[in-house]
């Protein structure tokens, strides 16, 4: 049950007026201090604000007039919207990066957005120990200020450790600042928003066939993403089961509130609020609002919440009663609440079976949503018919002999299974495999997440015959598996290196030798047969004709300039060669060679009437020295310029100048 009104006593009203400068410095000029007043409709004329007393100094700005409230009666009807069940045209995924062993980012190209987006997923539990089995998911939107490289949910709450208990996925998109996810008029700032299009329409398809989510789902966010949330579950319903709002902002469209939101979103990046929905207080803003439209989650299962703003467990006090030092969470959390009631209000009125918890403190900050997701999450269990109790587990035998050993791995997340080859168990910070061959070993952190992305046991590395081990030069991990090793260091990550540019790398002294440790993963080119990985210290290029040869330096910059192995140079021959010749440099390729020295720099010479005509003359010893320049294509042939001369090629023939 909602609490009472928290404003009603001469206190609360003491402390809102106390609070209406910081509101206003987020909602506009005032706009919203009449509704301060009251968590229930608010006002629908100016003239009900407060006068404000004349104050020495320069006369303040004229507030911007406020946007009336619509009559709910007429307003807009929201489309009731269904998600595709195929993957559109130019949806693809780009890239999968693992992060932990049970959390990968992956960027998934989208025709709306224009670009590739990135989004996360934690995965469950039994990710790994039931690999045919599907999940409900939880899209679990952020607020405001959202980043680009990571959501506000992995970066300031832990709920990587409250969910890698759960059997659901977990769906975290990454970026869209002040875009409210959703579909915006016109452009946000050189930026195409069309995050509905992509949440609803390209993103659901993709994650059903490629990443085992099944047909339950729910919504949640916080701030922005609360606001979303509800947007979302309203436009489709058959589609969510359950939806949650922490602190989020549900009516829209009441007195001041699209001020409140355009003066927000200018705060927050510099957005124009009327490129999202046009003019503030049109029909598209009162399509979207979730107040307006609470009748359609009837049927679903609904979590709201929000704070007083007061301080809390979480708050430090400001010296002032009730008041945090966290003044702008403050102002924020009182406006979340106000709106929160009335759209609470106009649900129930329609019917809708909402879970509401107006905490009688707290401010508009991290730790209370971290709260309230947690609190939430039976009711979402409960809704996509999951189990709100965590599987009993325990290792066995030399599993557990280990796990006892090494505490650091925490609970055990599953019980013991099958894997190829052995068996395995999963903890919360690590995973253990056993077999008769290998023994019991665990594989944790970064080393871990690169396991996964190799695929695990089933992968070409097969089963860990070491747990994490401190290299030699005390910078970096690594962990020996049956057919390679992953390298770590904290400069580099981590990275597979296996085969046979692991064995040329371990007799060049791996982590300690010139190549240092790697930097990429192995990459198997496309177009021809061969791989390529990067190291510190240079780039190994393997094919089965050429074996590993490393290519660094200048000589490494030029070769990727002409285009690498897919150029007409191919795959390098040798590694580079030192010159007597003025400290000189070269590595010879499959179509030629690229010399170096330090006054001429780095130059292609292809194989052909160039190449033998500069050897006739002693290459960089004799009278020609080093090329200075790349070749270049006549209309006869070619011309390449060296330290002591030109050699011209016409007509097949080359001469000398």
């Amino acid at each position: 049950m909602a609490t009472p009104n928290p404003y009603a006593g001469p206190r609360h009203r003491w402390a809102s007026l106390l609070a209406a400068p910081l509101v206003a410095g987020v909602v506009g000029s005032g706009l919203v201090v009449p509704p301060l007043v009251s968590a229930q409709e608010t006002p629908t004329s100016e003239s009900q604000a407060p006068e404000r007393p004349a104050q020495g100094g320069p006369a303040p700005e004229s507030p911007a007039r406020a946007t009336p409230a619509p009559d709910p009666a007429n307003a807009p009807e929201a489309p009731t919207l269904q998600v595709t069940s195929q993957v559109p045209s130019g949806v693809r995924l780009d890239r999968v990066e693992w992060k932990t062993a049970n959390r990968v980012a992956l960027w998934v190209q989208s025709p709306a957005m224009k670009e590739s987006v990135q989004v996360q997923l934690m995965l469950p539990a039994t990710w790994n120990s039931e690999p045919d089995r599907t999940y409900p998911s939880l899209l679990l939107l952020d607020g405001l200020r959202a980043r680009d490289d990571a959501s506000g949910w992995t970066l300031e709450t832990k709920i990587s450790q409250f969910f890698d208990a759960k059997n659901s996925i977990i769906v975290l998109p990454v970026g869209g600042e002040s875009s409210f996810y959703t579909d915006w008029v016109a452009d946000a700032k050189g930026d195409t928003y069309q995050w509905e299009t992509f949440l609803m329409q390209e993103l659901p398809a993709l994650l059903e066939r490629d990443w085992r989510v099944g047909d339950k789902h729910g919504v949640a966010g916080l701030s922005m993403g609360g606001t979303a949330a509800m947007m979302l579950a309203q436009r489709y319903p058959d589609h969510f089961q359950f939806a949650a709002s922490y602190s989020g902002f549900l009516d829209l469209t009441s007195f001041g509130m699209p001020e409140a939101v355009k003066v927000a979103m200018q705060d927050a990046g510099g957005y124009p609020a009327e490129n999202m929905w046009g003019p503030l207080g049109s029909e598209r803003w009162q399509e979207q609002d979730p107040k307006l439209h609470a009748e359609k989650m009837r049927g679903q299962s609904v979590y709201v919440s929000a704070g007083s703003g007061n301080t809390g467990p979480w708050d430090q006090p400001s010296g002032l009663p009730g008041i945090p030092t966290n003044f702008p969470g403050y102002g924020l959390e009182l406006l979340s609440r106000m709106t929160t009631q009335t759209f609470v209000n106009r649900a129930r009125e329609a019917g809708v079976d909402v879970t509401a918890n107006f905490r009688p403190s707290g401010t508009h900050t991290w730790p209370y949503w971290q709260f309230e997701m947690t609190q939430a999450w039976p009711q979402y269990a409960a809704a996509v018919g999951i189990e709100n109790v965590e599987a009993q587990c325990a290792p066995e035998g030399a599993i557990a002999a280990l796990a006892e050993r090494q505490p650091g791995l925490g609970p055990c997340l599953t019980g013991e299974y099958d894997v190829k080859g052995g068996k395995a168990t999963d903890f919360r910070f690590g995973r253990v495999f056993w077999s008769q061959a290998t023994d019991a070993h665990s594989v944790v952190g970064a080393i871990g997440a690169a396991y996964q992305a190799e695929g695990g046991p089933d992968g070409t590395l097969a089963l860990p015959t070491s747990d994490e081990t401190v290299t030699p030069d005390g910078k970096g991990r690594f962990s020996t598996f049956q057919n390679g090793v992953i390298y770590w260091s904290p400069t580099t990550g981590a990275h597979a290196v296996r085969g046979a540019i692991r064995a040329m790398w371990a007799d060049q002294g791996s982590e300690r030798g010139d190549l240092g440790y790697p930097t990429t993963d192995e990459i198997t080119n496309p177009n021809k047969p061969g791989v390529v990985q990067g190291f510190q210290g240079g780039t190994v290029y393997w094919s089965e004709e050429t074996g590993p040869k490393v290519v660094k330096g200048s000589i490494l910059k030029t070769y990727r300039e002409a285009g690498a192995e897919n150029s007409a140079l191919g795959y390098p021959v040798t590694d580079e060669i030192a010159l007597s010749t003025r400290n000189g440099a070269f590595s010879r390729f499959q179509g030629g060679s690229i010399y170096w020295s330090k006054d001429t720099g780095a130059h292609v010479v292809p194989r052909g009437p160039i190449l033998e005509a500069w050897g006739e003359q002693g290459y960089e010893t004799g009278r020609l020295g080093y090329p200075t320049s790349p070749v270049r294509t006549t209309r006869d042939g070619q011309v390449q310029d060296f330290e002591g001369g030109t050699i011209t090629v016409s007509n097949g023939r080359a001469e000398i100048s």
